[in-house]
């Protein structure tokens, strides 16, 4: 905290996010959650004058799918910031996304069992 008539410093990670976003509010995270799967749509050119992280989500989304929250995690930005990178690409037909992947279903206990039982009789 800091005391009345002093200024409290802004952070560069604060100011680089506010740059990259250009001071636009991010968006729901209805619109892209952090498991949603992205890639790049076939046929399509990198737009014109993207910046530099707008090309390396590019580079990183024209191997196939990952999720946004990896997506994040590669370029080291805030989740927030990604995503309404991810939200403009995808607006502008760039981007395909699909939703996140069903939760795993537990399997009862007797059909883990009978597994275990299958592999230690391969392995002896």
């Amino acid at each position: 905290m800091t005391d009345p008539g002093q200024e409290e410093s802004v952070s560069s990670d604060f100011v680089r996010s506010y740059v990259i976003t250009g001071g636009r509010s991010l968006p729901s995270s209805d619109d892209l959650a952090l498991h949603t799967l992205v890639t790049l749509a076939p046929e399509r050119t990198p737009p014109l004058g993207a910046g530099p992280e707008v090309t390396a989500i590019w580079e990183l989304c024209a191997g196939g799918y990952l999720s946004v929250a990896e997506v994040a995690g590669h370029l080291g930005l805030p989740v927030g910031v990604a995503r309404l990178l991810l939200t403009d690409l995808s607006e502008q037909g760039h981007l395909l996304h699909r939703a996140e992947p069903p939760r795993a279903q537990n399997v009862d206990r007797a059909t883990l069992e009978k597994v275990l039982h299958g592999l230690q009789s391969l392995i002896s």
